[in-house]
């Protein structure tokens, strides 16, 4: 019997039916922050590697996730994608790769690439199914990935992180290389992250005077440089030495040495924005879409 991994944020994070959700994924193209087109998958010459993309409820982080989307459609899309999504739930191991079934969604069933996931899951990555079981930020890509890609089949690997030290993100983006290049199918690496979370309902106090968005984009801007220099080991560090409240920086620090040594040479800030810009308070949460190729 194949193993299905029911959605657990449907209806919380993104509607939890089919008519809801493709109207939400169509208003995450077109509303004034998207892309502004629903985008058709096209034959781009940018030899992608991966993507940073943000996962929280559609409504605030969904138009900025869908400009990678959207870039992703125009180079191609892809046969695999490995998506790499910070534990949240602190279930399961420190690094854990779900290797056998599907995972459902209000639009369909995506099934895991088996044998690559087993590939993957020697040295740190753990074969492990508990961590996957509630987590949302790899579960709320796949709504994107299955919306624009229509009748194109594609199968993925999910890896969620518990561990984001750079050792870890070392040692998991050498592994993906290792696993992709016994692949000949065209990869794409997703690293799930949101950016800061600044203010009253966070660990992130602004200086006073400063308003919380403002404050967000200052410590993502400084993140946003690692990663554009293709410095992993510099954004874990100023992370930890700005407070830089960035949930998923293991996944994007292991996304960027993998994609490297796949040849990678630059990373394009495709859309920054917050939550204050849907929902102005005393707090709020950065996104970033970032294209890497």
């Amino acid at each position: 019997m194949t193993l299905i991994r029911k959605p657990a944020v449907a209806g919380q994070f993104y509607p939890g039916t089919r008519s809801a959700l493709e109207h939400q994924l169509q208003t995450c193209f077109t509303e004034p922050r998207g892309p502004h087109n629903v985008p058709t998958i096209g034959k781009g010459h940018v030899p992608i590697k991966g993507y940073v993309v943000p996962h929280a409820g559609y409504i605030f982080s969904g138009a900025i996730a869908a400009h990678a989307y959207a870039h992703l459609a125009q180079n191609g899309f892809a046969d695999t994608f490995v998506i790499l999504g910070p534990n949240h739930t602190g279930m399961g191991s420190g690094v854990s790769v779900m290797t056998q079934g599907t995972w459902e969604t209000p639009l369909g069933k995506v099934p895991i690439n088996e044998a690559l996931a087993t590939s993957i899951a020697t040295g740190i990555i753990d074969t492990d199914n508990t961590a996957h079981l509630y987590e949302h930020s790899i579960e709320v890509q796949l709504p994107f990935l299955q919306y624009i890609a229509r009748d194109h089949p594609f199968d993925f690997v999910p890896l969620c992180l518990a561990m984001q030290d750079f050792e870890t993100a070392r040692d998991i983006g050498q592994n993906l290389s290792r696993a992709m290049k016994t692949s000949k199918k065209k990869i794409v690496i997703i690293a799930s992250s949101d950016f800061s979370h600044a203010g009253f309902d966070y660990d992130s106090t602004p200086p006073s005077g400063v308003r919380v968005d403002v404050f967000a984009h200052q410590q993502d801007t400084l993140a946003l440089e690692k990663i554009q220099q293709f410095d992993a080991q510099g954004l874990i560090t100023i992370v930890y030495q700005n407070n830089i409240t960035m949930c998923g920086y293991g996944p994007v620090a292991a996304m960027l040495i993998a994609s490297k040594h796949q040849g990678a040479t630059r990373a394009e800030l495709l859309k920054y924005g917050t939550s204050y810009e849907v929902h102005p308070g005393s707090s709020c949460v950065g996104y970033g879409a970032v294209a890497i190729y």
